[in-house]
């Protein structure tokens, strides 16, 4: 692809969020607009890490030039149409090193698990003629996107995951849409717990931040919920849920529980062997916590894991408006001439902060403000003075 005109481009990577789309296609609009030429990396950093600069030949399933004909109508769809992946170029396990690279892993210790790419991706980068990066991500996207930065590269960074939990924005891409799933689909089970008398264990998405799982309980009137920063005791758990439950006309309690969530002394549920780049797969910890709550209380018990359902489909309004908002403020910031910042919302205003900020802090839900560790419930009563999103 020879460098005509300046060039940015786009990857999405992580998990999948409503907005993603609308917010590609507004960058891909104003960038064409400003004079831009847009490519977009195929599958996050696996674009880059698996592009071969030395090969003449077309490589789209690594990266294609995007046209506004090309992105008019993936506004109207969730999820990304670059596609994802957790490709983390930085850990790459030697077995899936592409073939082409396999000549540079003489150069990387003999004694290292995972293989650092690093100079191969900002080749690529410069051998596309690529003047800013646009990564769209959260945590291990952007932290590695901090790397890229750190390494000289312009970047312009947009937070997404539904989550909530990149440091240095109070709202991400995803996370108003996962809630009100989670708040749907809670509803809906209720027809299904109080039919049966159950205790109704909801299953949510939440790896180190039980914000989804706070406020979607607060919000759907949850009876309980257990979120990632503190360990409960599934002894101490039972009796409120019976209590909730006695105290219920119908004769059914619901609670909501992280993903991340873990028992007092115990270790977060993973499963499955770390794929490529050293991830696990997180979750079970609810069926685990419905199986112990069955033994305790003798109640039958209805687990219910919303995962991916919290994340499918089209945005919500306010992440359709955030996706864009995000895109046009990251395009502004870039006709500017500003670089190594992250498009932000704090205290409800538009902002940009460095880069490097999302490093210097974790992003979790303030339990002395908000949550309740001797009941196991949300907290909130004075909302006067806290931000929108309350975390």
């Amino acid at each position: 692809m020879p460098k005509n005109r300046k060039t940015m481009a786009i990857l999405t990577g992580g998990g999948d969020v409503p907005g993603l789309n609308p917010c590609m296609k507004q960058l891909v609009y104003r960038g064409i607009d400003a004079g831009y030429r847009v490519l977009g990396f195929r599958r996050g950093w696996a674009g880059p890490l698996f592009y071969n600069p030395d090969d003449d030949r077309p490589q789209e399933n690594q990266v294609v030039e995007l046209t506004k004909m090309k992105v008019r109508t993936i506004d109207r769809t969730g999820g990304t149409f670059l596609h994802t992946s957790r490709t983390h170029p930085s850990r790459v396990s030697r077995q899936n090193v592409p073939g082409f690279l396999r000549s540079e892993i003489e150069s990387q210790p003999e004694e290292a698990e995972r293989l650092d790419f690093t100079p191969h991706v900002l080749r690529v980068l410069e051998h596309l003629g690529v003047d800013v990066l646009i990564p769209i991500g959260g945590d291990d996207t952007l932290n590695y996107a901090a790397r890229i930065h750190s390494e000289g590269f312009p970047v312009m960074a947009i937070p997404k995951t539904m989550d909530n939990d990149v440091y240095g924005t109070d709202y991400c891409i995803g996370f108003s849409t996962a809630v009100t799933r989670s708040v749907s689909f809670i509803h809906a089970l209720r027809t299904s717990a109080g039919s049966h008398e159950r205790i109704a264990v909801i299953e949510l998405f939440g790896r180190h931040s039980g914000e989804t799982s706070l406020v979607a309980a607060y919000l759907a009137g949850v009876e309980r919920a257990i979120i990632s920063e503190v360990p409960f005791d599934p002894k101490k758990l039972a009796p409120l849920l019976m209590k909730d439950k006695r105290e219920n006309p119908s004769n059914y309690v619901m609670m909501t529980i992280s993903e991340g969530a873990r028992l007092i002394g115990a270790e977060v549920v993973e499963y499955g062997k770390p794929d490529a780049y050293g991830h696990k797969k997180l979750g079970g910890i609810g069926q685990i916590t419905a199986e112990m709550l069955r033994e305790l209380t003798g109640e039958n018990t209805l687990y219910q894991r919303l995962s991916y359902l919290m994340r499918c489909g089209e945005p919500d309004s306010l992440d359709l408006m955030v996706a864009i908002n995000y895109a046009n403020m990251a395009m502004d910031l870039i006709k500017r001439g500003s670089r190594g910042r992250m498009v932000a919302l704090r205290a409800g205003v538009y902002t940009h902060v460095p880069i490097s900020t999302k490093l210097e802090g974790t992003k979790r839900v303030d339990v002395d403000e908000l949550y309740d560790t001797e009941e196991y419930r949300p907290k909130i009563v004075h909302t006067l003075g806290k931000p929108m999103f309350l975390t």
